[in-house]
């Protein structure tokens, strides 16, 4: 008999950040030219990754769908939508549920942040409660310093070990960790909710968030596990394509990511 290619109900979405320098309603409109399934927004320094207003225009704009929200996090975006982390989840919870994406991306606090990070997991269970739209926490990276490793976060980089009923798997920041992406998808299962798709060489403390197929991290074989196990969460493609000389090597490349997601999520049953 021959094999039944099965495709799993996930969808792949471009991250609106994988187009900088290019902006927001750049992202939307290579989403839909190149059909992706949507977009990403990451809230950041763009002022139109901030107007929920605008998302909804350009979503419409372009019939694109926003499937997911990645909370701005980062230390230069300290001050997007406010200084409050949990402002910062509210509101992206409420531009979730408006726009009708799934997801909100959020990474593990800082250590500064003390307040926040002590009742992390406990408000972050508070909000999941209050809400069908799913936080996801981000798996990230230590810092090297003096050649030691430093962890800004609280509890931790690596959310894996701790109970959050959702997590996103960033297998760039696993190549920056040196952690084996599968045994973290085999240790999360269920939880395992988000995939942020891209590579990565792990040689430096660099997060390069390489096209998939350029790096040495496992993103084939992640895909075609997620596909024999029926996942149904989100594929986001967050690359790097800053240094593309031009727009054509970007979208290019943005291409070459969709094909190589479209290409291993699929399993022979």
């Amino acid at each position: 008999m021959a094999d039944v290619i099965r495709v799993p109900n996930a969808k792949i979405a471009l991250s609106t950040a994988s187009v900088y320098p290019e902006r927001t309603p750049d992202a939307f409109e290579l989403a839909a030219r190149l059909g992706y399934d949507g977009v990403e927004i990451m809230v950041g320094a763009d002022p139109v990754s901030q107007d929920i207003d605008v998302i909804e225009r350009l979503s419409e704009h372009y019939q694109v769908p926003v499937l997911a929200i990645h909370a701005p996090c980062l230390l230069v975006t300290q001050r997007v939508w406010g200084r409050d982390p949990w402002a910062k989840l509210v509101k992206a919870q409420k531009a979730a549920e408006r726009l009708g994406a799934s997801t909100v991306v959020v990474h593990p606090p800082f250590r500064w942040q003390r307040d926040y990070a002590r009742d992390f997991e406990a408000g972050l269970a508070r909000m999941q409660d209050e809400t069908g739209v799913v936080f996801a926490v981000e798996n990230m990276f230590p810092l090297k310093a003096r050649g030691n490793d430093v962890v800004p976060y609280s509890p931790d980089w690596n959310p894996t070990d701790y109970d959050f009923p959702h997590v996103t798997l960033d297998l760039s920041h696993t190549a920056v960790s040196g952690s084996d992406a599968m045994e973290m998808a085999t240790k999360l299962g269920d939880r395992l909710a988000h995939l942020h798709l891209a590579d990565g060489l792990g040689v430096s403390n660099k997060d390069e968030h390489l096209v998939p197929g350029r790096g040495n991290q496992p993103c084939a074989p992640m895909l075609e596990r997620l596909a024999g196990n029926g996942y149904s969460g989100l594929v986001v493609l967050e690359i790097n394509t800053r240094k593309a000389a031009s727009r054509s090597e970007r979208i290019d490349d943005l291409a070459e990511a969709l094909a190589f997601a479209r290409l291993y999520l699929a399993a022979s049953a």
